[in-house]
């Protein structure tokens, strides 16, 4: 595929990921000099469901964390969208913090990810496959933006009983599946923020409790998962962290088809926690102080030790272990300036 010219204007470069419905390359705008990224979809393997990904950009076009459309069109035997190229995905920036993220880092990416589901959902449209790897951050002056790609499997939202007659759809990533989906329901608004939920636990305990079940096949492994899943109450699933994970799960999972989410709610309940953290809206993610200590060596301070100290591990904050190790720091600096 190297150096092949799309549309007299895109250079394809380099293979940079693969999604369910096509191959995702790095590329040139030989006009501009810009980088782009490229999504190809051979025509054998139903190109349509390109043009549909598309048609969904098109209209969630202007939208905060939505990836500018460049061009869409065919180029030989191959479907090709072109969008502005973005910054790595959450799960390589997951993997880049020793896959586990602060509390703070967790609920930045909690406010701006119910955002663009909302925006998503108020356009008319279910996103179906909520996962880190469908989150990117931008590049740049937009480095600290978090955008939602790969709308393959989107849909319109429908409604009444003719809907949910179309049939089940079950397409998605079963990691983070919601329960509905699992059951054989049709997906709606609660389900896309279900999924977003699991994310969020996922990265802030560093693995899901259906992560590595073994199985003879896909199906039965499928099957494993939602028992597991389907076994574990809210409180259950969010044991150790703050409260206000164990209330986002039980909110998303008790919505009916046609109930909307209150997403202010929502990011509300994650605001009040930052807020009662301490924290600062400094947009200072994991991996962007990770990043700063390998290039300027850990000397080097990119924070206040005020407001590094509270940059603590989800759990740890859950379990009062951070006002222990204070209490047992006081101690100590008292005992030291009392003298033998």
């Amino acid at each position: 595929m190297k150096d092949i010219l799309v549309n007299e204007r895109y250079r394809v470069d380099y293979k940079i990921g693969q999604g369910g419905f096509g191959l995702v390359y790095a590329g040139t705008d030989i006009q501009t000099n810009a980088q782009v990224a490229l999504k190809l979809m051979s025509y054998a393997n139903d190109a349509d469901i390109l043009n549909a990904e598309a048609e969904v950009y098109k209209s969630l076009s202007g939208g905060t964390g939505i990836p500018r459309v460049l061009w869409y069109g065919e180029e030989c035997e191959y479907s090709v969208l072109a969008h502005e190229i973005l910054g790595p995905s959450l799960e390589d920036l997951f993997n880049y913090c020793d896959r586990r993220f602060s509390l703070k880092t967790v609920l930045l990416l909690a406010d701006q990810a119910i955002s663009r589901i909302e925006y998503i959902h108020k356009k008319g449209f279910l996103h179906r496959d909520i996962k880190p790897d469908n989150f990117l951050m931008g590049l740049g002056r937009q480095g600290n933006v978090l955008y939602t790609i790969d709308f393959g499997l989107a849909k319109e939202h429908g409604s009444g009983e003719l809907w949910r007659l179309c049939g089940p759809f079950f397409g998605g990533t079963v990691r983070y599946a919601s329960i509905n989906n699992h059951n054989g329901r049709e997906h709606s608004w609660g389900d896309d923020l279900e999924s977003l939920g699991y994310v969020l636990l996922y990265f802030a305990r560093g693995s899901l409790p259906w992560q590595g079940m073994k199985a003879a096949n896909d199906k039965e492994r499928t099957e494993l998962i939602k028992d597991k899943k389907m076994s574990l109450s809210a409180k259950a699933l969010c044991e150790g962290l703050p409260l206000e994970f164990t209330q986002y799960i039980e909110h998303t999972r008790s919505l009916g088809f046609e109930e909307r989410p209150k997403y202010a709610y929502l990011r509300l309940l994650f605001r009040r926690l930052f807020a009662a953290q301490g924290y600062q809206h400094d947009n200072v993610f994991d991996w962007t102080e990770k990043l700063f200590h390998e290039m300027h060596g850990s000397s080097v301070e990119l924070a206040p030790p005020s407001s590094r100290k509270k940059n603590r591990p989800a759990k740890e904050v859950a379990t009062g272990k951070v006002s222990k190790n204070r209490q047992n720091r006081k101690a100590r600096q008292r005992a030291s300036k009392k003298g033998p």
